[in-house]
This record gives structure tokens, C-alpha cells and sequence, in this order.
């Protein structure tokens, strides 16, 4: 299984009732007739803290029968919990996920021997490929790259979405862990990340725009730079204006705007501010929507 490309971290699209089971679907067959070459379901991005428990296995029901085994779906599982991590991925792995996204435990904040015991944890506990999801921005604590090299010596361990916001931490993982997949996890940074040697992103902005963000990352691996460089700047302006406020919030805005279902964020998420709205309206007029 090939973990490179575009992978849309995906939006739960809700209701006031519950999730849009019927927009997700819909949201699944745009993302795959778009080029789209992964999905994550119950990442950050699909507001997966405050997505309940028979939720989680709706969703992750509907997102495998719908994709059918086009491309990988990679369920996000991640908590604060080493316990509830290893029974989400247990119930992700029995509902038919192709891969997991474990985000590093956040607030408890371990060590980097407890960040190591947890992910050789859930490696050791459940037999699925595994992204690391390592984002300081939202967790407090960065995984330095002597503990994923640690960690990459697992079998299962096979790639890393990069969110550490630090270039020369992205180059050493990459140049000290041939054999770990990297992933982008910030839009803005796919195209150097790419060049530096990583093989795709995981995307807020291809919810939205799939088939361009697919288009970069084939360039990029193509070795296409130029192209890759034309669809970076053209994206910039959505790329900047998808956190304006937190993330998913101005996606599931410019969703709805653009007609994809989205709904509303949960709490403690709320709707955008009417200065952020019209930041992210100008956005999407710069990039022809």
C-alpha cells in the first residue's frame, strides 16, 4: 500500500441532529473522482473530539463502503489514552480501515520514552500500517527524530504526517529515516517538503479543492517543479485563509459556500467571525470559486 500523493483529511459533515451520513458519501465521491489518493476520516479536521462513540463507527462504516479499496483509508484513532488509542484502532482495524493516524498524546505531555512506549503500543497491538501524526502546534510536545527513528524500526510504524512547523527537523527526518514515508501535514508546505523528499500531505485544503491539490503532488513526484510551483502559488491564498480561525472551521464555511456538505462545527468550535468570513470569501475568489 502506497501512502503518497494527496490524502484528504476529511471534514464530518454534521446536522443538528447528528452526522450527514448522506453528505459524507457525497463528500467521498467527489474527493475520489477528483484524483484524491487517500482519505483520513477522525482527524483533527473531522472534529473527531467531540464525535461520540456510535458516530465513530458510522463514519467509519460509511467512508470504507464507499471507497470499496480505491485508495487507503487511514482512520484517525489518536488520544491522550495509550488504552483508548489501542481500542480505537482495534475497532478501526475491525470496521475495515486500511491504515491508522495516531496524533501524538496531548496535554499529559510525556516524555519522549513515553511517547516511544506509547506508539510501539498500539504497533504492537494492532497489525495496520501506522502514521505517526507529529503536531507540537496542538499536542505541546514536538517527537524529536531520534525517537521516530526509534519508533520507525517497527514494522508497522510507516510514516509520519510532519506538522512540527520546523524545516530542519523535516529535513532530518527524512535524510536519517530512508525508510519512513513523510508526509506533509500543513498545505503551504507540501511543495518544499516534496523537494526536500517527501512523497505527499495529508490536506485540509483538498476537502475543497481536490483535484489541484492532486495535481501538485503528482508534479512533485513527477519532479514537475515548475507545474508544482504554479498550483502552490495559486493555492497559497486558500492555504493562508483555511486558519484564519481553527481549523476545520473556515473549511466547513468555504464548503458550504462552494456547495460540499459541511455543517456546522460542535462545540466549542464556532462559526466564523464576520472579519475572518470575508478573509476567506476574497480567498476563495483568488482561486476561482
Amino acid at each position: 500500500m502506497k501512502l503518497e500523493g494527496a490524502i484528504t483529511a476529511m471534514v464530518t459533515p454534521f446536522t443538528e441532529e447528528g452526522v450527514d451520513i448522506e453528505g459524507l458519501k457525497k463528500n467521498i465521491k467527489h474527493q475520489l473522482s477528483n484524483g484524491i489518493s487517500g482519505l483520513v476520516p477522525l482527524g483533527t479536521t473531522g472534529e473527531s473530539p467531540t464525535v461520540s462513540e456510535a458516530e465513530r463507527e458510522e463514519i467509519i462504516k460509511t467512508v470504507v463502503a464507499e471507497v470499496k479499496k480505491k485508495v487507503p483509508v487511514i482512520v484517525g484513532v489518536g488520544t491522550n489514552s495509550t488504552e483508548k488509542t489501542i481500542k480505537n484502532a482495534k475497532q478501526a482495524k475491525e470496521l475495515g480501515a486500511d491504515a491508522l493516524l495516531v496524533v501524538s498524546p496531548y496535554y499529559n505531555k510525556p516524555s519522549q520514552e513515553g511517547l516511544y512506549r506509547h506508539f510501539i503500543a498500539v504497533a504492537e497491538a494492532v497489525d495496520l500500517p501506522i502514521v505517526v501524526y507529529n503536531i507540537q502546534g496542538r499536542t505541546a510536545v514536538n517527537i524529536e527524530t531520534a525517537t521516530l527513528k526509534r519508533m520507525a524500526e517497527h514494522e508497522n510504524i510507516v510514516a509520519v504526517k510532519e506538522a512540527s512547523g520546523n524545516p530542519n527537523q523535516m529535513m532530518d527526518v527524512i535524510k536519517q529515516i530512508p525508510g519512513l514515508t513523510v508526509l506533509s501535514g500543513d498545505d503551504s508546505v507540501t511543495l518544499p517538503l516534496m523537494a526536500m523528499g517527501g512523497k505527499g500531505v495529508i490536506s485540509v485544503c483538498s476537502n475543497l479543492l481536490p483535484k489541484e491539490m492532486s495535481e501538485l503532488c503528482k508534479a512533485c513526484l513527477k519532479g514537475d517543479y515548475a507545474k508544482a510551483k504554479d498550483l502552490h502559488y495559486k493555492l497559497l491564498p486558500m492555504f493562508r485563509a483555511e486558519f484564519v480561525e481553527t481549523n476545520p472551521v473556515p473549511m466547513k464555511a468555504a464548503m458550504g459556500m462552494a456547495g460540499l456538505a459541511a455543517g456546522p462545527v460542535r462545540p466549542p468550535l464556532c462559526p466564523m467571525q464576520p472579519e475572518s468570513l470575508e478573509k476567506l470569501k476574497a480567498a476563495m475568489k483568488l482561486v476561482g470559486l
